[in-house]
Protein backbone atom coordinates (compact mmCIF):
# COMPACT_ATOMS: atom_id res chain seq x y z
CA UNK A 1 0.00 0.00 0.00
CA UNK A 2 1.02 4.04 -0.79
CA UNK A 3 2.66 5.72 2.41
CA UNK A 4 1.38 8.83 0.37
CA UNK A 5 -1.67 10.45 2.46
CA UNK A 6 -5.16 11.11 0.79
CA UNK A 7 -5.91 14.66 -1.10
CA UNK A 8 -7.92 15.97 1.89
CA UNK A 9 -4.71 15.53 4.18
CA UNK A 10 -1.56 16.43 1.90
CA UNK A 11 -0.21 19.61 3.05
CA UNK A 12 -0.02 22.44 0.64
CA UNK A 13 3.80 23.48 -0.47
CA UNK A 14 3.38 27.53 0.49
CA UNK A 15 4.86 29.21 3.04
CA UNK A 16 2.06 31.02 4.48
CA UNK A 17 -0.72 29.59 6.55
CA UNK A 18 -4.37 28.39 5.93
CA UNK A 19 -6.69 29.02 8.70
CA UNK A 20 -10.34 28.24 7.95
CA UNK A 21 -13.63 27.82 9.87
CA UNK A 22 -16.93 25.31 9.76
CA UNK A 23 -19.99 25.17 11.16
CA UNK A 24 -23.89 25.56 10.89
CA UNK A 25 -25.50 29.24 10.52
CA UNK A 26 -25.37 30.72 14.36
CA UNK A 27 -22.40 28.73 15.64
CA UNK A 28 -20.58 31.69 16.52
CA UNK A 29 -17.30 31.04 14.07
CA UNK A 30 -17.60 34.32 12.18
CA UNK A 31 -17.36 36.26 15.78
CA UNK A 32 -14.38 33.65 16.59
CA UNK A 33 -12.66 34.27 13.20
CA UNK A 34 -12.97 38.02 13.60
CA UNK A 35 -11.15 37.57 16.82
CA UNK A 36 -8.43 35.75 15.78
CA UNK A 37 -8.24 38.08 12.88
CA UNK A 38 -7.74 40.88 15.33
CA UNK A 39 -5.00 38.91 17.66
CA UNK A 40 -2.80 37.51 14.81
CA UNK A 41 -2.34 41.44 13.63
CA UNK A 42 -1.68 42.44 17.36
CA UNK A 43 1.11 39.75 17.22
CA UNK A 44 2.63 41.36 14.15
CA UNK A 45 1.21 38.75 11.70
CA UNK A 46 0.13 39.63 8.09
CA UNK A 47 -3.11 38.47 7.81
CA UNK A 48 -5.76 38.39 4.48
CA UNK A 49 -9.48 37.55 4.91
CA UNK A 50 -11.49 35.62 2.88
CA UNK A 51 -15.06 34.24 2.95
CA UNK A 52 -17.40 32.11 1.10
CA UNK A 53 -19.43 33.27 -1.54
CA UNK A 54 -17.81 36.48 -1.97
CA UNK A 55 -16.60 36.44 -5.28
CA UNK A 56 -17.38 39.29 -7.65
CA UNK A 57 -17.53 36.50 -10.50
CA UNK A 58 -20.73 35.09 -9.04
CA UNK A 59 -22.23 37.25 -6.25
CA UNK A 60 -24.43 39.00 -8.95
CA UNK A 61 -25.60 35.44 -10.46
CA UNK A 62 -26.11 33.92 -7.03
CA UNK A 63 -28.16 36.74 -5.85
CA UNK A 64 -30.01 36.36 -8.23
CA UNK A 65 -30.76 32.74 -8.20
CA UNK A 66 -31.82 33.51 -4.49
CA UNK A 67 -34.25 36.15 -5.11
CA UNK A 68 -35.97 33.91 -8.07
CA UNK A 69 -35.43 30.96 -6.06
CA UNK A 70 -34.75 29.34 -9.37
CA UNK A 71 -31.33 27.16 -7.66
CA UNK A 72 -31.47 23.87 -7.93
CA UNK A 73 -29.11 21.83 -5.36
CA UNK A 74 -26.59 20.96 -8.43
CA UNK A 75 -26.51 24.49 -9.84
CA UNK A 76 -26.17 25.76 -6.23
CA UNK A 77 -23.30 23.47 -6.03
CA UNK A 78 -21.76 24.48 -8.83
CA UNK A 79 -22.06 28.35 -8.66
CA UNK A 80 -20.46 28.03 -4.52
CA UNK A 81 -17.60 25.69 -6.23
CA UNK A 82 -17.18 28.77 -9.20
CA UNK A 83 -17.47 31.39 -6.45
CA UNK A 84 -14.55 28.96 -4.51
CA UNK A 85 -12.13 28.40 -7.47
CA UNK A 86 -11.71 32.12 -8.53
CA UNK A 87 -11.67 32.84 -4.56
CA UNK A 88 -8.55 30.63 -4.60
CA UNK A 89 -6.73 31.11 -7.14
CA UNK A 90 -6.94 35.17 -6.52
CA UNK A 91 -7.06 35.31 -2.81
CA UNK A 92 -6.08 32.73 -0.87
CA UNK A 93 -3.10 31.27 -2.84
CA UNK A 94 -1.45 34.65 -3.36
CA UNK A 95 -1.18 35.83 0.25
CA UNK A 96 -0.02 31.81 0.95
CA UNK A 97 2.96 32.55 -1.39
CA UNK A 98 3.69 35.53 -0.30
CA UNK A 99 3.78 34.06 3.48
CA UNK A 100 0.82 35.62 4.99
CA UNK A 101 -1.79 33.58 7.07
CA UNK A 102 -5.12 33.74 5.37
CA UNK A 103 -8.20 33.55 7.43
CA UNK A 104 -10.74 31.27 5.40
CA UNK A 105 -14.98 31.61 6.72
CA UNK A 106 -15.92 28.61 5.15
CA UNK A 107 -14.14 26.25 3.27
CA UNK A 108 -15.27 23.48 0.60
CA UNK A 109 -16.38 21.00 3.50
CA UNK A 110 -19.44 23.12 4.00
CA UNK A 111 -20.03 22.08 0.17
CA UNK A 112 -19.36 18.63 1.85
CA UNK A 113 -21.63 18.99 4.57
CA UNK A 114 -24.71 21.38 3.04
CA UNK A 115 -24.43 20.21 -0.66
CA UNK A 116 -24.59 16.53 0.19
CA UNK A 117 -27.84 17.26 2.85
CA UNK A 118 -29.55 18.97 -0.52
CA UNK A 119 -28.90 15.43 -2.25
CA UNK A 120 -25.47 15.69 -4.08
CA UNK A 121 -23.37 13.06 -4.12
CA UNK A 122 -20.74 12.90 -1.92
CA UNK A 123 -18.49 11.44 -4.17
CA UNK A 124 -19.01 13.96 -6.71
CA UNK A 125 -18.63 16.77 -4.53
CA UNK A 126 -15.37 15.70 -3.91
CA UNK A 127 -14.37 15.23 -6.92
CA UNK A 128 -15.48 18.99 -7.70
CA UNK A 129 -13.45 20.19 -4.90
CA UNK A 130 -10.02 17.88 -6.15
CA UNK A 131 -8.50 20.99 -6.94
CA UNK A 132 -8.48 22.64 -3.33
CA UNK A 133 -5.71 22.88 -1.09
CA UNK A 134 -5.71 21.48 2.64
CA UNK A 135 -6.11 23.77 5.08
CA UNK A 136 -3.06 24.56 8.03
CA UNK A 137 -6.18 24.34 10.48
CA UNK A 138 -10.05 23.69 10.04
CA UNK A 139 -11.86 24.14 12.81
CA UNK A 140 -15.36 23.32 13.43
CA UNK A 141 -17.71 24.62 15.91
CA UNK A 142 -19.84 22.36 17.37
CA UNK A 143 -23.38 23.97 18.40
CA UNK A 144 -26.51 22.22 19.05
CA UNK A 145 -29.55 23.03 16.94
CA UNK A 146 -31.48 25.09 19.22
CA UNK A 147 -28.76 27.27 20.90
CA UNK A 148 -28.13 28.30 16.98
CA UNK A 149 -31.63 29.11 16.77
CA UNK A 150 -31.57 31.24 19.80
CA UNK A 151 -28.76 33.31 18.83
CA UNK A 152 -30.10 33.79 15.87
CA UNK A 153 -34.07 34.61 16.26
CA UNK A 154 -32.36 36.75 19.32
CA UNK A 155 -30.12 38.98 17.09
CA UNK A 156 -31.01 41.64 14.41
CA UNK A 157 -32.90 39.27 11.75
CA UNK A 158 -35.65 38.27 13.10
CA UNK A 159 -36.51 35.24 10.74
CA UNK A 160 -34.36 33.32 8.26
CA UNK A 161 -33.90 33.09 5.06
CA UNK A 162 -35.23 30.69 2.19
CA UNK A 163 -32.33 28.94 1.38
CA UNK A 164 -30.47 29.15 4.62
CA UNK A 165 -33.70 27.60 5.84
CA UNK A 166 -33.33 24.94 3.52
CA UNK A 167 -37.32 26.01 2.40
CA UNK A 168 -36.37 25.19 -1.08
CA UNK A 169 -36.23 21.20 0.40
CA UNK A 170 -40.06 21.12 0.70
CA UNK A 171 -39.12 20.01 4.53
CA UNK A 172 -41.30 21.75 6.35
CA UNK A 173 -43.83 25.36 5.68
CA UNK A 174 -42.62 26.67 8.70
CA UNK A 175 -39.33 28.75 8.00
CA UNK A 176 -38.30 28.01 11.59
CA UNK A 177 -38.95 24.22 11.46
CA UNK A 178 -37.48 23.75 7.63
CA UNK A 179 -34.40 25.26 9.37
CA UNK A 180 -34.43 22.91 12.61
CA UNK A 181 -34.95 19.85 10.07
CA UNK A 182 -32.01 21.70 7.51
CA UNK A 183 -29.55 22.44 9.82
CA UNK A 184 -29.65 19.55 11.87
CA UNK A 185 -29.09 17.27 8.92
CA UNK A 186 -25.93 19.63 7.91
CA UNK A 187 -24.51 18.88 11.36
CA UNK A 188 -24.99 15.56 11.32
CA UNK A 189 -22.87 15.81 8.11
CA UNK A 190 -20.29 17.60 9.77
CA UNK A 191 -19.87 15.10 12.48
CA UNK A 192 -19.56 12.32 9.31
CA UNK A 193 -16.32 14.64 7.86
CA UNK A 194 -14.02 15.55 11.35
CA UNK A 195 -12.32 12.80 10.96
CA UNK A 196 -12.10 11.97 7.29
CA UNK A 197 -10.49 15.77 6.61
CA UNK A 198 -9.13 16.59 10.37
CA UNK A 199 -11.68 19.02 11.93
CA UNK A 200 -10.66 20.35 15.01
CA UNK A 201 -14.01 20.21 16.94
CA UNK A 202 -14.24 23.37 19.34
CA UNK A 203 -17.32 23.49 21.94
CA UNK A 204 -18.98 26.83 20.85
CA UNK A 205 -21.63 26.83 23.46
CA UNK A 206 -18.69 28.16 25.90
CA UNK A 207 -18.85 32.07 25.95
CA UNK A 208 -17.06 33.77 23.44
CA UNK A 209 -13.81 34.17 25.48
CA UNK A 210 -13.10 30.91 26.20
CA UNK A 211 -13.79 29.65 22.90
CA UNK A 212 -11.22 32.65 21.76
CA UNK A 213 -8.72 31.38 24.25
CA UNK A 214 -8.90 27.81 22.41
CA UNK A 215 -8.57 28.85 19.40
CA UNK A 216 -5.56 31.27 19.83
CA UNK A 217 -3.91 28.53 22.05
CA UNK A 218 -4.25 25.75 19.28
CA UNK A 219 -3.44 28.65 16.71
CA UNK A 220 -0.60 30.02 18.79
CA UNK A 221 0.82 26.59 18.98
CA UNK A 222 0.56 25.57 15.36
CA UNK A 223 2.57 28.87 14.65
CA UNK A 224 5.75 28.10 16.71
CA UNK A 225 7.98 27.19 13.79
CA UNK A 226 6.33 30.20 11.56
CA UNK A 227 8.50 32.48 9.36
CA UNK A 228 6.97 34.15 7.27
CA UNK A 229 8.94 35.18 3.91
CA UNK A 230 11.17 38.55 4.23
CA UNK A 231 10.67 41.11 1.90
CA UNK A 232 7.27 40.70 0.63
CA UNK A 233 4.69 42.10 2.72
CA UNK A 234 6.74 45.96 1.86
CA UNK A 235 5.73 45.46 -1.76
CA UNK A 236 2.51 44.41 -1.06
CA UNK A 237 0.75 46.77 -4.04
CA UNK A 238 3.01 45.52 -6.75
CA UNK A 239 2.96 41.52 -5.42
CA UNK A 240 -0.95 42.21 -5.81
CA UNK A 241 -0.66 43.53 -9.15
CA UNK A 242 1.10 40.42 -10.40
CA UNK A 243 -1.62 38.29 -9.80
CA UNK A 244 -4.53 40.94 -11.20
CA UNK A 245 -6.68 38.77 -14.03
CA UNK A 246 -6.16 40.13 -17.66
CA UNK A 247 -8.41 42.30 -19.01
CA UNK A 248 -10.14 41.26 -22.29
CA UNK A 249 -9.24 43.15 -25.51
Amino acid sequence: MSNQPPPLMTPHPYPGKLIIVEGIDGSGKSTQLLLLHKWLESKGHKVFFTEWNSSELVKDTTKRGKKNKSLTPTTFSLLHATDFASRLYHDILPPLKAGMIVLADRYMYTAFARDVVRGVSPEWIRKLYSFAITPDMAFYFKVPIEVAITRLLGGTRGQFKYYEAGMDMNLSPDVTESFRLFQSSILSQYEKIVDECQLITLDATKDIEAQQNDMRRLVGEALTDYKPRRGTHGRRTVFWRRFDVPKSE
